[in-house]
């Protein structure tokens, strides 16, 4: 922080340090007319993405299952599956893409003035994720903290989004970034809903001068009471799921949120004397949540749907509605399984789905459903798969889908510079190795798989439980599951990347398969050593408990 006189706290980040803290004065110090140098272009800064070194082929799958080939990969248009051992649970995941956003841009805990992680993952019923990751903060001496845990199913992600961006342009903001956390396991019990799991965690830093930048007034939500998809059984990963429901569900607030959306942008518009309709031409790129690839190719047949019964125009010999003229008359309510409808309009619409979508789905693809980090995982592989030029400028719609259910479309504009060592240059960079990232992960055979997969049911909420599976596959600088103790208290290491120096003076440190200690105040950055095997690693741990 530099001392000074106050002034609007609107700093970029610096090139050759990473991002700084935003703010000029001490926390708190905002000048009284602060209105008038409000933060602009408030949105996305960074964002960092971890799933599982491991994953589950979905072609033999299939084989394994007994269940006709295509069922998957065509049915649901999913290739692999992301999952879990019995060494990770949310606050592992959460703990690594924390530590690895924040070091991969060089940020002090100190620049940090809310964390607020979103994620139906629920392993204790009152303490939140957010309390386990401020262990990442103790050094830095930084507990003015806020933000807290926000569930309902997978729309958590988006809410503790939404949180970071209005408190950032709110009274309340102090000049500090804000930190989003999204993370799930998704994991179902055998039978034909077990292939549409996956896990993982995404990393979003919010605050002013972003690259991705949040168009204000435009979100469309809608929320509704239904039993779609819920988790009644306290003792139990495993979800009740009403497939059926939960897709007209989805569709039909996809329904209502693009029309709500459409008349605030619509109004937006007429103030700035553009007199037209919105249509799915207008976004550059749309992202959704994607339980299954399928479904989300079919979400975007549903906007043109969508369009088309808005557009009473005479249809053209030979655009995009050429042929549909059939389908003027009907009604949305009535299309939700339609064969005809959604066979005519997935056609209509394939190149727009091409241009505007398909990218977004490679971690979907690749890994499964993630929950609450779905859609920001769709977020990430378009910034991972486009250029800063392809990308500047243009407009993203999200939308957001929930059970219960909850739901939002909203949208981002991406800034105009694309220049090297540009904002957006920086985030894109950051992910440019995912698709690298994701073929380097290890293959294991459906067989290993449903044996954690039952390993994990018969431990959950396990007390006095010590980890069964090795550590060796995990990635390094990844954090894991040391023990749960006798009172359910939580234990984590971190898996240390190879090549690096020695242990940092004074750490203490935990020797797997020889036991552990307690550490309170971890090192803000995980020591490097030589690779060792499993009864030798050494890392620093956390805990989720006081002992």
């Amino acid at each position: 922080m530099r001392s000074g006189a106050s002034r609007c706290p609107t700093e970029a980040p610096d090139p050759d340090m990473g991002f700084r803290p935003v703010y000029t004065t001490m926390p708190g110090s905002l000048p009284v007319n602060a209105e008038a140098c409000w933060p602009k272009d408030v949105g996305i800064v960074a964002l960092e993405i971890y799933f599982p070194s491991q994953y589950v082929d979905q072609a033999e799958l299939e084989k394994f299952d007994g269940v006709d080939a295509g069922k998957y990969t065509i049915g649901l248009g999913q290739s692999k599956m992301g999952f879990c051992s019995d060494r990770e649970d949310i606050n592992s995941l959460c703990l690594t893409v924390v530590q690895k956003l924040m070091e991969k841009n060089n940020l002090s805990y100190n620049c940090i003035g809310r964390l607020e992680v979103g994620t139906e993952t629920i392993i204790d019923k009152s303490k939140s994720v957010k309390t386990v990751l401020m262990q990442l903060f103790e050094e830095s001496g930084n507990t003015d903290v806020e933000g807290i845990d926000t569930t309902n199913a997978c729309y958590g992600g988006t809410a503790a989004l939404f949180n970071a961006v209005n408190w950032v342009e709110s009274s309340s903001w102090d000049g500090r970034y804000a930190l989003v956390v999204a993370g799930d396991i998704a994991v179902y019990a055998t039978g034909n809903a077990r292939p549409t799991g996956g896990a993982g965690a995404v990393a979003m830093l919010v605050g002013p001068n972003a690259p991705l930048i949040f168009e204000r007034g435009l979100r469309g939500t809608h929320m509704q009471h239904a039993y779609d998809f819920y988790k009644p059984d306290m003792v139990s990963e495993y979800p009740v799921v009403d497939g059926k429901l939960s897709i007209q569900c989805y569709l039909s607030a996809l329904d209502r949120c693009y029309s709500v959306y459409r008349k605030k942008i619509r109004a937006q518009w007429q103030k700035d004397g553009i007199d037209k309709e919105f249509s799915l031409n207008d976004f550059g790129f749309v992202v959704f949540h994607s339980p299954y690839c399928k479904l989300v190719q079919k979400s975007v047949a549903r906007l043109l749907l969508n369009d088309f019964l808005g557009d009473q125009s005479p249809v053209k010999e030979n655009g995009i509605y050429s042929g549909l003229e059939a389908f003027r008359d009907v009604k949305l309510e009535d299309t939700y399984f339609d064969r005809d409808v959604e066979k005519a309009f997935m056609k209509a619409s394939t190149e727009i789905f091409n241009q505007k979508t398909k990218a977004s789905l490679l971690v979907s693809n690749q890994n499964g459903n993630m929950y609450t980090p779905s859609v920001y995982g769709c977020l990430a592989s378009l910034l991972a798969l486009y250029s800063p030029q392809q990308l500047a400028g243009q407009r993203i719609g999200i939308f957001s889908y929930g059970s219960g259910f909850a739901a939002t479309l909203y949208s981002i504009k991406v800034t105009q510079d694309a220049t090297p060592g540009s904002s957006l240059d920086k985030i894109t960079a950051s992910l440019s190795d995912l698709k690298i990232r994701l073929d380097s992960r290890k293959c294991i055979s459906p067989e290993v798989f449903a044996e954690n997969m039952m390993l994990r049911q018969k431990t959950h909420h396990l007390a006095s439980y010590i980890p069964q599976c090795s550590v060796d596959d995990l990635s390094e600088g990844t954090w894991y599951l040391v023990q749960v103790d006798e009172k359910h208290r939580r234990t984590y290491a971190c898996r240390p990347l190879l090549g690096d120096g020695p242990l940092e003076a004074g750490v203490e440190v935990v020797h797997l398969g020889l036991g552990h200690e307690h550490i309170p105040s971890p090192a803000k950055k995980v020591p490097r050593i030589p690779g060792k095997t499993d009864s030798e690693a050494v890392a620093v741990s956390l805990s989720n408990g006081e002992h």
